[in-house]
């Protein structure tokens, strides 16, 4: 594993939803997190809690997947801004993702939101991630 959380935390949510596997245990960051109830609020995730597990002091982070039917709704997630390639975007620059059906998660100077929202309040920054 490498460092950056946030493109494990992506990558495990792809691997998890082409495996078929309803939901997934992470480690825990505070990132992580807002990045996890940002997809709740659209849809793509159904539940976010935070636990330790038994004789362990670390926290982790589990993540239900939501589905529609016994069709998983996240198909698919990419990192787009990396530790060796920061991407960052002004508010007028955001574009739907898939027209509309997907989401891009920014970090801002009020912190970790979808792009339709950072839009309206006029607020840009680094794309963390695209799912859709």
């Amino acid at each position: 594993m490498s460092l950056d959380r946030l493109s494990n935390m992506v990558s495990s949510i792809k691997n998890a939803s082409m495996g078929g596997r309803d939901s997934l245990e992470i480690p825990f960051t505070s990132e992580c997190e807002s990045v996890a109830k940002v997809l709740k609020d659209r849809g793509f995730v159904e539940e976010v809690k935070t636990f330790k597990k038994e004789n362990s002091s670390a926290k982790m982070l589990k993540i239900t997947l939501a589905k529609d039917g016994n069709v998983i709704k996240l198909s698919e997630a990419k990192r787009v801004s990396k530790p060796g390639r920061r991407a960052y975007i002004g508010y007028k620059e955001v574009k739907p993702v898939l027209q509309g059906l997907g989401v891009m998660i920014l970090s801002t100077s009020r912190g970790i939101m979808d792009a339709q929202e950072a839009r309206k309040k006029k607020l840009g920054g680094e794309v963390i991630c695209e799912v859709y």
